[in-house]
């Protein structure tokens, strides 16, 4: 990525669209601290992204790629407690979690037995329950049904509504549009706002 200069503001979501091999994933991943920048300097959260330091930040970011991350050896509910434990998250919370995202007659099933779907939804539910300061969305509702669709719109209203930012990467414009406060392009590497 070249000369990309991206804020996003308390309580906005910034849409990104850009065909395939333009960046948006490396974007997403380098707001996530997954990935050091090689120049320039990224803050996330208020904080130096180049320091050694950045458990709490990344506390503070839910995050939805491409895949599901969920362990598949582990049932829902277990995949939930995990996260929940790790996040210092009372787990009294989760059968809430899952009910919201549909999925209370399927706690006890393993990941890897679950469909695509399930899978996010369980992901949904994981946001649900950290509710992160900066939300990154990486083609989160690609392959999904409308209502798993409404659910990611949900968590994205309510990221906002309590003054989180979020980054929403798709190739859906409309849906980028519908989702986002500004939607902005990236081709070979370079952002270009578009509204």
């Amino acid at each position: 990525m070249r000369d990309l200069d991206l804020v996003v503001e308390p309580g906005e979501a910034v849409g990104i669209a850009g065909p395939n091999g333009s960046g948006k994933t490396t974007l997403i991943r380098t707001a996530a601290t997954l990935v050091s920048t090689h120049r320039g300097s990224l803050e996330v959260l208020g904080h130096d992204a180049e320091t050694r330091d950045l458990v709490a930040t990344r506390r503070a970011i839910g995050m939805i790629g491409h895949q599901p991350t969920l362990i598949p050896e582990l049932t829902l509910i277990e995949n939930l407690n995990h996260v929940a434990r790790l996040a210092g998250v009372d787990v009294a919370r989760i059968p809430r979690a899952l009910e919201v995202v549909g999925l209370s007659g399927a706690s006890d099933r393993r990941a890897e037995a679950c469909s695509f779907g399930m899978k996010r939804r369980v992901e949904i539910a994981h946001l649900l329950l950290t509710r992160p300061q900066l939300l990154l969305l990486d083609e989160a509702a690609s392959g999904l049904d409308e209502s798993a669709r409404d659910l990611i719109e949900a968590l994205v209203g309510s990221v906002r509504q309590r003054g989180g930012g979020c980054i929403v990467v798709s190739h859906d414009r409309a849906q980028l549009t519908q989702l986002c406060s500004r939607v902005a392009s990236l081709a070979d590497g370079r952002l270009e706002k578009s509204r």
